[in-house]
């Protein structure tokens, strides 16, 4: 689900931002999610993939940013975790027959776009040394 994923990515990049340079391992960052290992590193595999997170392995391995934070932007993230839209369709297909079911999908599906678009712009000028400097 995007709500969650989206709060977790920023959770681990803002935790990262905290400790600059360092190596932290997924436990570590787990326990600041209050959560398990196994899920952080499956978001980190995701933000490793996407050039935002770096890693290595061994006793003293673990995770950092891969970039500084004024160069990664929250919209980054939100393409990330974004899937077709923020917003989904009904689970069922709609009655082709029922003059609003053949319609309802196209016009959702521009509903759905433009509130991405919103959205995307209003995370598009946040970096996250902006968000993280709220709360540093």
């Amino acid at each position: 689900m995007i709500k969650s994923k989206f709060a977790i990515s920023i959770h681990i990049l803002s935790l990262l931002a905290s400790y600059p340079g360092e190596w932290l391992t997924s436990d570590f960052i787990a326990s600041s999610l209050n959560s398990n290992a196994a899920l952080v590193r499956k978001e980190l595999s995701m933000l490793r993939e996407a050039g935002l997170v770096e890693s290595k392995e061994g006793k003293n391995g673990g995770n950092r940013l891969a970039r500084s934070t004024k160069d990664i932007r929250m919209s980054e993230v939100f393409n990330l975790v974004k899937e077709e839209h923020i917003f989904s369709y009904a689970p069922n297909t709609p009655n082709p027959e029922c003059s609003v079911g053949k319609l309802i999908n196209e016009a959702l599906n521009n509903l759905f776009t433009g509130i991405d678009n919103a959205v995307y712009k209003q995370l598009h000028g946040i970096t996250l040394e902006e968000f993280t400097r709220k709360y540093f």
